[in-house]
């Protein structure tokens, strides 16, 4: 890890903490943006698997996996925000004072809450368009509930693995020039996260979203106790697990 790498992210972190204090408005929006790009991936990916469930599920789990990492390219490409991405560029930034613990705190608050905002609307407007009603229903069914029965540690530890990936995705994508680069890469690291099962708080908000949605009550409680433990896990996965190494690395050199 180059010095300057460290230094080109966090000073991300000092102009995402600019934005959000100087121009809310507009960071809101792009937060609600990213939102809607997960949702995006989210239709894409679970569609395509709904559509081979009944005759290759296991294919269907792979492209699925393969389609979602389109949700990276877009937050990157379309300038997003997205709270578990920021999981890592604010820590970073906090770790080299370009940036409070207010100014962390503050960024990964509001960008946590346009991401739902962005992903509960576009999951409502999919759902309500009754666009791939019965298929969806089925996969649902196939998955959700053994989704949010899981323990809270499985799903911490899922949730800091997750982030781990996703923000390596962020971390190699700066460092490479090319875009053709950038999006091999980032789809490979990310289809490496979903078809491995690990946990993303902000697609899980359009999952369960739609779930509710197409399904009815699928289990408040746990629903709550799931984007709880997630949502730590993913801070803690780029903040932590990614985001200490990285800074520990720029000390040594």
């Amino acid at each position: 890890m180059l010095f300057s790498d460290v230094d080109a992210i966090a000073k991300a972190a000092s102009n995402k903490a600019e934005l959000c204090n100087n121009h809310f408005g507009k960071y809101f929006m792009r937060s609600i943006m990213a939102g809607f790009y997960i949702v995006v991936a989210t239709i894409l990916s679970n569609v395509s698997a709904a559509v081979l469930l009944p005759t290759y599920p296991q294919f269907g789990k792979l492209l699925g996996a393969f389609l979602f990492s389109i949700a990276i390219v877009l937050v990157v490409f379309m300038g997003g925000e997205l709270f578990t991405g920021n999981n890592f560029v604010m820590a970073i930034g906090t770790y080299n004072k370009t940036v409070s613990v207010r100014d962390l705190i503050k960024v990964w608050v509001v960008s946590y809450i346009g991401n739902f905002a962005g992903a509960f609307i576009l999951s409502g407007l999919f759902v309500y368009s009754k666009a791939s009603h019965a298929i969806m229903v089925d996969y649902y069914n196939s998955f959700i509930y053994s989704k949010i029965s899981a323990g809270s540690m499985e799903l911490l530890v899922r949730g800091i693995l997750c982030n781990f990936l996703v923000c390596m995705a962020v971390l190699v994508g700066t460092k490479l020039k090319t875009e053709s680069g950038k999006l091999i890469i980032m789809f490979c690291i990310i289809m490496a996260f979903v078809v491995a099962g690990f946990e993303h708080c902000i697609a899980n908000m359009s999952t369960f979203s739609i779930g509710y949605m197409l399904l009815g009550d699928i289990g408040t409680a746990s629903v709550i106790k799931s984007m709880i433990m997630v949502t730590i896990g993913n801070m803690l996965g780029g903040a932590v697990l990614l985001g200490v190494p990285v800074q520990i690395m720029k000390a040594e050199h």
